[in-house]
C-alpha cells in the first residue's frame, strides 16, 4: 500500500473516455497506440508505475480533448506483451487526484502536475457503505439487468462486499462519461451507492428525469 510521500508530483496522463478505475479497484487495459506503448514501458522503469486515468473533456476552441479535473491514479500489477507488440495491463486503483496543470515535454503521450491533497482515504482500508441495503439494491439491479437482457452471478454479488460490489458495479455498468466522471467524485462510498441508484433507476424510467435532483 503506497503512502502520500510516495506519490510523484508529475504522472503520465491516459485520457481514456468512459473508462472509469476507482481506489482499492482494478481495471484491465488492452494497449496498442505506439504513444501508449511507450508510456507504459515507461511507467515499468519508475518505482510507482502509476499511470494516471482522467476522462477526456471537449474545450471550446481548444485543438484535442481537455481533461477532467479530477482523475484516478493505477499502479501497473499485471503486464503481457503480445506476439504483435501490444501490452494488456491491469491497473490497481491508488488514489484520486486533482489535475493542476500539463507539462510540456518530449514523451508523446500526455503527462502533468497533479495535487493529491484532499485524498487521503483513498490510500486506506477499504470502506464500508453502513446506510447500505443490499437486497434492494439488488432487486433494483436485477430490473436493470433484466430490461438491458444481461446476466449476472448473483451469488457472487450476494457475498461480495460493499466497497466491492458497488465500484465493481460503477465501473462496469455501461453509463454516460459524465456520469462516470460523478461517480469518480463521489466523496464516499455511500454518496457513490447513492448515485449509481440514482444513475439506475433514471435508466429504469427511460432516461426521465422527473422526480432527480439536478
Amino acid at each position: 500500500m503506497m503512502k502520500p510521500a510516495d506519490l510523484p508530483e508529475t504522472i503520465a496522463i491516459f485520457p481514456l473516455g468512459g473508462a472509469l478505475l476507482l481506489p482499492r479497484s482494478r481495471l484491465p487495459l488492452h494497449i496498442f497506440e505506439p504513444r501508449y506503448l511507450q508510456m507504459v514501458e515507461d511507467a515499468l522503469k519508475t518505482d510507482g508505475r502509476l499511470i494516471g486515468m482522467v476522462q477526456p473533456n471537449a474545450v471550446p476552441g481548444r485543438e484535442g480533448p481537455g481533461l477532467q479535473t479530477i482523475g484516478c491514479a493505477g499502479r501497473i500489477t499485471q503486464f503481457s506483451e503480445t506476439e504483435d507488440g501490444r501490452y494488456m495491463i491491469t491497473l490497481g486503483g491508488v488514489c484520486r487526484f486533482r489535475v493542476v496543470q500539463e507539462v510540456e515535454g518530449f514523451t508523446p503521450y500526455r503527462r502533468c502536475t497533479v495535487n493529491w491533497d484532499g485524498f487521503d482515504r483513498d490510500l486506506g482500508e477499504g470502506e464500508e457503505d453502513f446506510g447500505f441495503h443490499r437486497k434492494s439494491f439488488l432487486d433494483l439491479l436485477s430490473r436493470y439487468f433484466d430490461t438491458r437482457g444481461l446476466s449476472a452471478d448473483w451469488d457472487t454479488l450476494k457475498e461480495a462486499d460493499d466497497e466491492l460490489l458497488i465500484n465493481s458495479l460503477s465501473m462496469m455498468l455501461e453509463l454516460e462519461a459524465e456520469d462516470k466522471q460523478a461517480l469518480l467524485e463521489a466523496p464516499s462510498l455511500e454518496t457513490r451507492r447513492e448515485t449509481l441508484v440514482t444513475l439506475i433507476e433514471f435508466a429504469l424510467r427511460g432516461g426521465q428525469d422527473e422526480g432527480l435532483m439536478q
